[in-house]
């Protein structure tokens, strides 16, 4: 899994930012079912000639769609609008709908990675109940967990319990949904010279997270990517960590903690 994602979260016509995004280096590329743009995603693909084995592309399942039968179900669906053999990596979208779907879907995506449908299978808003569902479950833990992750909003006792599992933690809202004036932000990207945003992509890089910028603004898309010329000094790290907010820094969707 490429180290760096493009989300392409409420960007329905994916297909021109994704092909900027492949063509200025990204491998990655982060789709869910509910973005509606799965097709546009397989659809960029294509048009930017390069080989399906050398990306990475993600999805996700909704709450409302979630069931044994149903998610397979979706998974083929996904699968026929990207025009895709395969999916690299398949989340569980939130947890909202309880520990018997939540199971019962996780079972799903277990049993369609044996047929070859999907390669790797995680999660994505899990809290610690939820990822000890699986775990007393008797399943195997999940590849990865896609949490709300930023100086603002760190989620600590997430991150330590997928590092103690071997989960990978992979950070949407890397850049804060652009709320980026913070001063601490503003004078670490002044003292090397960077954008706000690099700074914030750069920190979730050296934390070990996998993040996940969005961008539909080609400047945006090739700056996000320019991130491995630099990097942060331990002052930096320790200023930028010292921002962490808690459940308040995070923004108006955060399910860790359903029920």
């Amino acid at each position: 899994m490429p180290l760096l994602g493009f989300g392409v979260y409420q960007n329905y016509n994916a297909r021109p930012s994704v092909l900027e995004a492949l063509n200025v280096g990204y491998r990655h590329v982060d789709s869910a079912q509910v973005y509606r743009n799965e097709a546009a995603v397989g659809e960029a693909v294509r048009d930017s000639g390069l080989e399906r084995g050398d990306l990475f592309i993600t999805t996700k399942c909704v709450s409302k769609t979630h069931g044994y039968d149903s998610t397979l179900a979706g998974i083929d669906e996904s699968l026929t609008k990207f025009g895709f053999d395969y999916i690299d990596l398949f989340l569980i979208h939130d947890p909202f709908s309880g520990t018997e779907r939540r199971l019962a879907t996780y079972r799903a995506l277990l049993d369609a990675q044996k047929a070859g449908k999907i390669r790797t299978v995680g999660v994505s808003n899990y809290g610690l109940k939820h990822l000890d569902e699986i775990k007393n479950a008797g399943l195997q833990m999940p590849a990865v967990n896609q949490i709300e992750l930023h100086p603002l909003c760190q989620q600590r006792s997430i991150v330590a319990y997928c590092n103690a599992h071997s989960v990978v933690v992979q950070a949407y809202c890397p850049i804060i949904r652009g709320q980026m004036s913070h001063p601490t932000i503003q004078a670490v990207a002044k003292k090397h010279d960077r954008d706000p945003a690099q700074i914030l992509i750069r920190w979730s890089l050296q934390k070990g997270f996998v993040p996940l910028p969005k961008s539909a603004t080609p400047s945006r898309i090739r700056s996000n990517a320019e991130i491995y010329d630099f990097s942060l000094d331990a002052e930096d790290m320790e200023q930028l960590d010292g921002l962490d907010l808690g459940k308040a820094g995070a923004g108006s969707w955060n399910p860790v903690d359903a029920p």
